[in-house]
């Protein structure tokens, strides 16, 4: 019943399209049920969201072609409320399943306030996975209540211990 997921394009998603799109195609084949994709954040950055927009949406088709689930990691440490606003867009329009706070190895991870942006600029059901920095079952429970159908941790078992 454990499902399995990998990431493609960490951790700074600044590869070629193909190159991520061959990282998912060998992850599928060897099992995966779900990728996490991180952007290009220096394309967003400099404004190019079509760019980020069309290679998320190369890799939506990808996994949904073999009914795998896409997360898309945009570095929120990184990002301006525009810039979320943006690539909450492309995330939508490309298709994916999910859009993800962080890797872990940017600046700092996920914020309620992220979040927050996350639900004021997304307008379909684009699920939320808030990762990085919550370590107690109180964070955790801040999350969910902030609309965040998933957490990423490396505290899990503490937080379910509570």
């Amino acid at each position: 019943d454990v499902k399995i997921c990998t990431v493609v394009g960490f951790p700074l998603g600044a590869m070629s399209t193909k190159a991520k799109a061959f990282e998912a195609r060998g992850a599928v084949a060897d099992g995966a049920d779900e990728i996490d994709m991180v952007i290009n954040v220096g394309k967003l950055l400099e404004g190019n969201t079509d760019y980020v927009e069309k290679e998320i949406a190369a890799l939506a088709s990808l996994c949904h072609a073999k009914k795998v689930h896409l997360k898309v990691i945009v570095e929120t440490c990184y990002l301006s409320e525009k810039d979320i606003a943006n690539v909450c867009v492309a995330v939508e329009q490309a298709g994916a399943d999910f859009i993800k706070t962080s890797t872990g190895y940017g600046l700092r991870g996920a914020s309620l306030e992220d979040i927050a942006l996350f639900k004021k600029y997304l307008k379909k059901d684009t699920k939320i996975k808030a990762s990085g920095g919550i370590r107690s079952r109180e964070d955790a429970l801040k999350y969910i209540e902030a609309g965040c159908s998933r957490i990423g941790t490396s505290s899990g078992i503490k937080i379910i211990k509570g």
